[in-house]
This record gives structure tokens, C-alpha cells and sequence, in this order.
């Protein structure tokens, strides 16, 4: 799981959360629950460490203090978003209590079927971003009043992109010598330029493959939603360039009919992760880097189309 914050939280912040930990939060929180068999879900996340009870629930535990405030965000307005999206999303049916060494709150979820999204499971590409469209133009017509603005939360999601200009410049300089450090810069100014005007709505703010869930081959649920709130839109697009490609991401830009100012924000938004993601990786990690490296590649050439 991608996640939501610009640099990755080093292992040393995280804590070890194990079946046996599981196993105890709900034999002292929920009983009714606790003989029902635990499975660690795999890839179980990096924000959060996910687990399967029984058939038809998971648990959800934030893996280090930077995520704990999620989840009362999300026990608060995902029962309120659900029934006015086009898709399934994760719904709460209990919050578990710091206890047996745990240090936060954490979640009991009904079960969502489906696996991550990948171009190899999705059967229709162009019907995949097209569905995955009208979702987040049903998302940003919910009524945002008292949603919750960008802010550490969500690691400021939905605000403007000028508050990652100083990581996204020293991206660039450590990067000088293994990537068109003039193009990306061109890139990065571009989305700099604007933004957003309008109202406040709704966002996901974590929209990637791995928190999009596929059932026979089409786009079944939409997950993980510890940066949701309420902002400027264009930061949810930046799957554009993460899995979609030709003609299945002019189906995704054509179906959300956003402006051009939005779009070139949500290109930097995908460059300032690339950036990152890359910097981080690309003398550690060469399978992440190559990745990384594809998406800034995608953003520079659909920057190019329209300079």
C-alpha cells in the first residue's frame, strides 16, 4: 500500500502487530468475536496492519502514531458517505480500545471482497477508469459541510502542492544526474501555477491500485480511506499516471471533465510522489525505483502533449 505521507515512516516508528496481539484486543473487547479465525491479510498495508476475522470482517490497526487519528475519522463519516456512492467502501461496526500493550484506537470492518487492482486482473481497462470516474465525481457531490480540511491528518491532502515544493526541489537535486531534471522541473512549476477555486469537496486522498479492489475483473470497492477530507479534488487523479495509460487515461480525464489547472495539479501531485518514491529507492530498492520511474516518465509525456 502506497502511503499517505511524503516520506515513508522508518521502522523503527512502526510496532510489531501480530496475530497473538489480535487475538487478545478481542478476547478482552469484543468476545463474541474472539473464536472466529484471524488470517493476516498480505499485502496488509503500510499505514495500517490488516487482518481477516472470520469471513465476513477485518481488523485494522494504525501502525504508528502518525495514523491513530484516522480512525475516528473514519468511524464518524464513512457510515455517512456509504450510501450515497456508487460503490461499496469499508463500513465500521466497531471501534477497539488502546489495551494489551496496543497504544491506539482501532477498527472491526465488514469484509469487502476483491483483490488489488493490477492491469493483469482488470478485464476492461477503459471501463475500469471510466467507473473509477464516476465514483470520485460521486464522492466530490456529497455536501462537505464540516468535513475535515487538509491538515496532518491526512498529511495535507486536498491543500495546496506549494507545501511539498521544498521536498519536491530536493528530490530533484538529489536526482540531477539520473533523471531530465529540466523537464520535471517544467512539470513541477506548471502544476505550481494554480489553485483550486472552487468549493471545497470531498476526497479520497490515497487513490492507488492497491486501494482499489477488483472482483471478476471489474472495480468492486474502494478502500483505505485515512486520508479522506475535504479540498481541492486534483490529488485524487494522479492514478492516471500510476495505471492508466493512453487511451484508458483519456477515458478517466474525459469522464471527470476537470479543467486544465486541475489536471496540471494532479500531475504534480503524481511527479512530487514519483520524486520521492524514487530518491527514497533507486540505490535500494530497484523494482520501487523502476515503478517510480514509469510514472514520471507518463507525467512528462502527458505534460508534453499539451505545452
Amino acid at each position: 500500500m502506497v502511503n499517505c505521507l511524503g516520506g515513508d515512516p522508518t521502522t523503527l516508528d512502526r510496532i510489531d502487530i501480530d496475530i497473538p496481539l489480535v487475538t487478545r484486543l478481542l478476547a478482552e473487547q469484543f468476545p463474541q468475536w474472539a473464536k472466529l479465525p484471524i488470517r493476516a491479510v498480505e499485502p496488509g498495508g503500510w499505514d495500517n496492519k490488516t487482518f481477516r476475522l472470520g469471513e465476513d470482517m477485518s481488523l485494522r490497526l494504525p501502525s504508528a502514531e502518525r495514523y491513530a487519528g484516522q480512525v475516528e475519522k473514519e468511524h464518524k463519516w464513512l457510515p455517512r458517505l456509504a450510501p450515497l456512492l456508487p460503490l461499496p467502501i469499508p463500513v465500521p461496526l466497531a471501534m477497539g480500545q488502546a489495551a494489551e500493550g496496543y497504544p491506539w484506537n482501532w477498527s472491526v470492518y465488514r469484509w469487502l471482497e476483491g483483490e488489488n487492482a493490477t492491469i493483469d486482473c482488470i478485464e476492461d481497462l477503459d471501463q475500469f477508469a471510466a467507473k473509477l470516474a464516476q465514483f470520485l465525481i460521486a464522492l466530490q457531490q456529497i455536501d462537505p459541510t464540516a468535513g475535515p480540511l487538509p491538515g496532518e491528518h491526512n498529511f495535507f491532502r486536498g491543500g495546496p502542492l506549494s507545501i511539498y515544493d521544498t521536498e519536491t526541489r530536493n528530490a530533484i537535486a538529489s536526482l540531477h544526474d539520473k533523471i531530465d531534471t529540466d523537464a520535471v522541473t517544467a512539470v513541477w512549476e506548471s502544476a505550481l501555477e494554480s489553485n483550486w477555486q472552487g468549493a471545497p469537496v470531498w476526497l479520497h486522498g490515497d487513490v492507488y491500485a492497491t486501494n482499489l479492489l477488483v472482483h471478476k475483473g471489474c472495480l468492486s470497492a474502494v478502500i483505505d480511506f485515512g486520508c479522506l477530507g475535504v479540498g481541492d479534488p486534483a490529488c485524487d487523479f494522479t492514478i492516471a499516471w500510476t495505471l492508466f495509460s493512453g487511451e484508458s487515461r483519456k477515458t478517466f480525464h474525459l469522464a471527470l471533465s476537470v479543467d486544465d489547472s486541475t489536471w496540471a495539479r494532479s500531475r504534480g501531485w503524481a511527479l512530487w510522489k514519483g520524486l520521492i518514491t524514487l530518491a527514497k529507492n533507486i540505490d535500494t530498492n530497484p523494482l520501487t525505483a523502476e515503478t517510480a520511474q514509469q510514472t514520471l516518465n507518463a507525467v512528462i509525456d502527458d505534460y508534453n502533449r499539451v505545452v
